[in-house]
């Protein structure tokens, strides 16, 4: 398959590439440098650049997302946009944009996250925007059909709790490999409408 990945040079990311390129896919990558095309998809007019330059594509595959981490009390309109733009609308005009640019029976995998349903600590524009983008695939899975999408829901990764285990006391993590095979299992499967939970 020709997948195009956004999000293409972060941690999980990275990952994607080589797994899917070891199962044979043709990667597209696409992050903001550093990739084979260079865009800022929280921009809907660079989602339509990197359609143009990509050509035809069997699946899309995202693996991009930012917001804000603060208490409510400290949260402002702006943040919530934010929040908004860099995981909501930047993942729905992917797939709003990419329905002409992927064949009849290809696919879209969303990222999402474990703050959908086990908030944290200043985690509600991360809560909000992974439960935004999970009630958006099951919706959006209805109507765009033979076309398939689905979303993948992973906790905090392993690899990163140096990072961020702190701000997710007792939950618990995923390895990248498990996450990189419920990708695998949406891209490579027949199932849509699903949030896949690693």
């Amino acid at each position: 398959m020709r997948i195009l990945l956004t999000g293409a040079t972060g941690t999980l990311g990275s990952y994607l590439h080589k797994r899917l390129s070891s199962r044979g896919h043709e990667i597209v990558s696409v992050a903001r440098r550093n990739a084979d095309l260079n865009h800022d998809i929280t921009d809907p007019a660079e989602v339509t650049a990197v359609y143009r330059a990509a050509g035809p594509l069997d699946a899309v595959v995202s693996a991009a997302g930012h917001v804000p981490f603060k208490p409510v009390a400290e949260m402002t309109p702006e943040d919530y946009l934010s929040a908004f733009h860099g995981k909501v609308l930047s993942q729905i005009e992917l797939v709003r944009q990419g329905l002409p640019h992927v064949t009849g029976r290809g696919s879209f995998t969303l990222i999402t996250g474990i703050l959908a349903r086990e908030p944290i600590v200043t985690g509600t524009a991360a809560s909000m925007a992974n439960a935004a983008v999970e009630a958006f695939v099951r919706a959006a899975a209805i109507e765009i059909a033979p076309q398939r999408i689905n979303a993948i829901s992973p906790n905090v990764f392993t690899e990163s709790l140096p990072g961020y285990g702190n701000l997710f006391p007792g939950m618990g993590s995923v390895d990248l490999a498990d996450v990189a095979q419920a990708y695998v299992r949406s891209v490579e499967g027949a199932q849509t409408g699903q949030i896949y939970v690693p």
